[in-house]
Order: C-alpha cells, then structure tokens, then sequence
C-alpha cells in the first residue's frame, strides 16, 4: 500500500485530483455572513463613501479567503492540527464580519471598530502562514520565503492600524475618510501586489479540480446574497403582497438565474478543462491567480452591487403608497444595471485570460445595458426592471440557440473526464484503506 504524503501536525498534502473537503465549505459559511453584512451595511447608506467603503472591505476579505484557499490546495484541512487552526481562522472572520459597522468609525460605549478589523486581519494571516510554512516544509516541489509570506500581511496589518487611529485625530469627517481609504488601499495594494509575485516563488496548484470547484462554490455565495436581497427588498412581513411585487421579484430571480448561466453553462467547464491542459507548472499558477484570485473579485463585486440595486427596487415595488408609475430615483437603477455590466465585464476578462476567447453576445449585452440605463432611470421602476430582466434572459437564449453544438461536444468531453476522474480516486481508496 502507498502511504499518504504526511508532513508535521499529522497534516497530509493532497493529491491532484482532489475534491473540495467538507471543512472547507464550513469555514465558507462565515463569508455568507461576510458578504451579506457588507450588503446590508453598504444598503444603509447608498452613497460614494458608502460604497467606497464597501468594496474596500470585500477586497479585504477576499484576500483573506484566498490566502486560506491557497493553503486548502495545499493540504487536506480536515487532518491533523488544521481543523483547530481554521476554526480559530473562522472565529476572526466572523468577528471581522461583526464588525463592518464600524469599519471606519469607532461607536462609543464599545471596542474601536477600526482597531478590531485590523487585529482579525493579523490573526486570519497569520494562521494562514503559520500553517502554510508548516505544510510546506516537506514539500518537494519547494515553497515560498517566509518573507515572502509574512512581510506582506504584518505591512498591511500596520496600514490597517494607521486607518483605525486616523479618526483619534480629530480632523473633519471627510478628511478622517479620505486618510482612512488611503491607508486602506496601500494595504489591499501591498498584499494583492505581493500575490501577484508569489506565482513565479515556488506555489504551485496541486489539485486543478479543487481550486476550480473552491471558486465556483464562493460564487454561489455571491449569488445567494442575490436572492437574499430580493427577499430583503420584498419585505412582505409587514405588507400586503401585490402584483408589482410578484412581478418585481421573477424578474430579480430571472436575472440571478441568467448570471448563473452566464458562469456556469458553457465557460466554467471549459475554463476547467482548459486549467487541467496547462499543467502543473508557471502557467497553471498564472491562470489561478489572473483569471480566479483576481478577475473572480470583480465578478463578486458586480453581484453584490447588483444585490444593492435590486433590493432598493423591490422596496419600491412593495411600497402600496408609491405611485408606481413615477421612475424610481436614487442609484438603485444605475446599480443594478451597472453591477450586472460589471459582472459580465470580468467574466469576459475571465474567459479571455484561461480560453482566449471573447464571447460577442457578452459584447453586446454590455453595450444593450450600458444604453438602456439611461431609459431605466426615466421610466417606472418595473419597467426599467423589465428591460434588465429583457437583457439578461435574451443573452442565455440566443447562447443556448447559437452554442448548442459546442455545449454538446464540451459535456460530452467534462463527463469522459469526470468518469477518468472517478476512476482514479475509486482506485486511490481501495490502495489507501487495503
């Protein structure tokens, strides 16, 4: 029997072919709470500063779920000292989650926000690279500096605190403001700077399967804080439920399902099939951290603006006392269009990084959202709705029409795959536990 590949800790390297473990999902179950906080936090006040702030704090989370991703292609996190460490890991999440509130302004009466998101940001890496340096002692294929790994996140860290101690100063608000996003985006630029190195340091993707699969699952998420708006903005708790609100909430949900398809029909399974072609080498490692670490960001921003933007319009539209037949004001609108603009801009920028590819319909949808949202805002919210709604669902059909033969021919090469796939792991266990 072949012993598995164990190093200190009782940790165990994984295998290429690898699926995602369930103590990964697990620990993906605080960032529903992450990206739901920032959405309802980010709702509370639609402005630049609000929104500013919102994408500065998803851009710092991501990295922090993607450091951890990077360590999960590394080692199994449900063996040895490693499901302690991600449960301490997940602990400072859900804190920092906690704490968006007051991510740049300290309430009195209680701990300081700012501080606190700091000290869970140097927890979150710093278990990450304890634990990576740990697992990659042994590894053959050599690993990182811990420079490398440890600069980054402790000069962030340091950024993060000079944010928090900014409002102490007692300077005017929109200068606190302005010093706090600086200091924000020179720590967000240390470490995505830094990421972007670590390709060419020694990392590599051990398992293809299981870092495509681990971003797919994160998108999910993104798209479930979708259909939470859409819930959220109905609020029918309290309010009879009327035909605009019915109506309203379809669309939303046609709109979240054609995003879905837009991911998920035709370029998520080539993307992996294409990510298995590249190897194991510099390549691999370009493509997970271009089209996965860095143009998946995007993608989630766009779905959570577009959650902001629909959840303001089925407010609206199940508000009885609203004459329905006004045109909505404020940046719903301008949101939800521009959140599914920029969700569609990413995933072309993703499908041309691993593929090559441009997809046109993608083109066209684009610039048809880009025009109609000058109409949107001039006519009733349902209507501007429905044109959104008209966009989306027109781009899965003339896809589903226009892309038949090439989705026949890439399900029938994902299951031969799948079935070699099975194969292997089924003969892999009998040897493990023989």
């Amino acid at each position: 029997m072949k012993q598995i590949q164990a190093v200190r800790g009782g940790l165990h390297l994984i295998r290429p072919g690898t699926r995602v473990d369930r103590l990964e999902i697990f620990f993906d179950l605080v960032f529903v709470f992450a990206f739901y906080n920032i959405t309802r936090v980010t709702a509370g006040e639609l402005t630049g500063h609000g929104l500013v702030a919102g994408l500065l704090l998803l851009a710092l989370l991501w990295w922090a779920w993607c450091s951890h991703m990077v360590l999960a292609n590394r080692i199994r996190l449900g063996e040895g000292v490693a499901p302690p460490v991600m449960f301490v890991a997940m602990a400072a999440v859900f804190t920092a989650a906690l704490t968006i509130p007051q991510a740049f302004s300290d309430q009195p009466g209680g701990l300081p926000g700012p501080l606190l998101i700091a000290g869970c940001y140097l927890v979150i890496r710093g278990l990450h690279v304890a634990l990576y340096r740990v697992a990659s002692a042994a590894e053959p294929a050599g690993h990182p500096r811990l420079s490398s790994l440890a600069v980054p996140p402790a000069v962030a860290t340091v950024l993060l605190v000079g944010a928090g101690l900014v409002p102490y100063l007692g300077q005017p608000a929109r200068v606190t403001f302005g010093w706090q996003v600086g200091c924000w985006v020179a720590a967000l630029g240390v470490e995505y700077a830094a990421g972007y190195t670590l390709a060419s340091s020694g990392w590599a993707v051990l398992s293809a399967n299981h870092w495509v699969e681990r971003f797919e699952l994160i998108l999910m998420i993104a798209l479930g804080e979708l259909i939470v708006s859409v819930g959220v903005g109905s609020d029918l708790i309290d309010r009879p439920v009327t035909w605009p609100a019915v109506v309203g909430a379809g669309i939303a949900v046609a709109i979240t399902a054609a995003l879905w398809w837009a991911y998920f029909d035709l370029v998520a399974p080539a993307a992996l099939q294409a990510f298995h072609a590249a190897g194991r080498g510099l390549h691999r490692t370009a493509l997970a951290r271009d089209a996965y670490v860095y143009l998946h960001l995007p993608m989630i921003a766009g779905l959570i603006l577009t959650a902001l933007g629909l959840e303001e319009v089925l407010h609206h539209l199940g508000t009885t006392e609203v004459d329905l037949g006004a045109p909505l004001a404020g940046p719903a609108m301008p949101l939800a269009y521009g959140g599914v603009v920029v969700f569609l801009l990413a995933h072309l920028g993703f499908q041309l990084r691993i593929l090559g590819t441009v997809a046109l319909t993608r083109v066209a949808a684009i610039a048809a959202l880009g025009a109609l949202v000058a109409v949107a805002v001039r006519v009733p919210a349902l209507l501007g709705l429905g044109l959104l709604g008209a966009v989306c669902v027109a781009l899965v059909g003339v896809e589903f029409v226009l892309l038949r033969g090439s989705r026949r021919q890439l399900r029938e090469a994902s299951l031969r795959e799948r079935m070699t796939h099975e194969a292997r792991e089924s003969a892999w266990r009998r040897r493990r536990y023989q």
